[in-house]
């Protein structure tokens, strides 16, 4: 079983899609651990329900500290809103995942988080947008891309509805499929 650190700055919806999901699609990690780049994040109240430890951390090298001290085998960004350094995902190479709100390479990089990324996207008037699993390198956005999923855009979306249909039908599906798939390989 692998030990999974997810990292959360805000409501943790891709954090309670992976908790729904240990022990159906994901069988071979676990969450033990959960850590917030903010102190009202509501996600702690979620790993607290789940009786997950949750810290609030935002220097590298007590978050370091704090994944060897859980024995994390594999970290996920679900909603971090924090760029790690270029030495952070080295030590972390092919071990960090991030679920991005767009079909990388479209409207990704630096900057383009959260709402911004719906908002691009409908200013610019593509008609499909959709979600990425991808492994975290030094460049943002820029890893291995594992999943992908299209996601069609409405005539009247707002940039709100629109992030949620992603979520829906994207993110809280491709994101437990990928923390599945790394941990078997891992074990294997």
């Amino acid at each position: 079983m692998v030990n999974v650190a997810v990292f959360v700055s805000g409501g943790g919806t891709n954090l309670q899609a992976i908790l729904d999901a240990q022990g159906s699609v994901i069988q071979s990690a676990r969450v033990a651990l959960v850590i917030a780049s903010r102190p009202d994040a509501y996600a702690l109240e979620r790993a607290k329900n789940h009786g997950i430890p949750a810290l609030v951390l935002t220097d590298e090298g007590e978050i370091q500290h704090a994944l060897e001290q859980y024995d994390i085998g594999l970290i996920v960004l679900a909603g971090y809103m924090r760029i790690l350094s270029p030495a952070f995902t080295a030590r972390w190479a092919d071990r960090i995942l991030n679920v991005h709100p767009s079909l990388i390479p479209a409207f990704c990089g630096k900057g383009m988080y959260g709402l911004r990324v719906h908002e691009a996207a409908l200013a610019k008037g593509v008609k499909v947008t959709g979600a990425t699993v991808h492994f975290v390198n030094e460049i943002p956005d820029g890893g291995r891309i594992l999943y992908q999923k299209a996601v069609e855009i409405l005539p009247d979306d707002t940039p709100q509805t629109l992030q949620r249909r992603v979520m829906e039908q994207a993110e809280w599906i491709l994101l437990p499929r990928a923390v599945e798939y790394v941990a078997k390989e891992m074990l294997s």
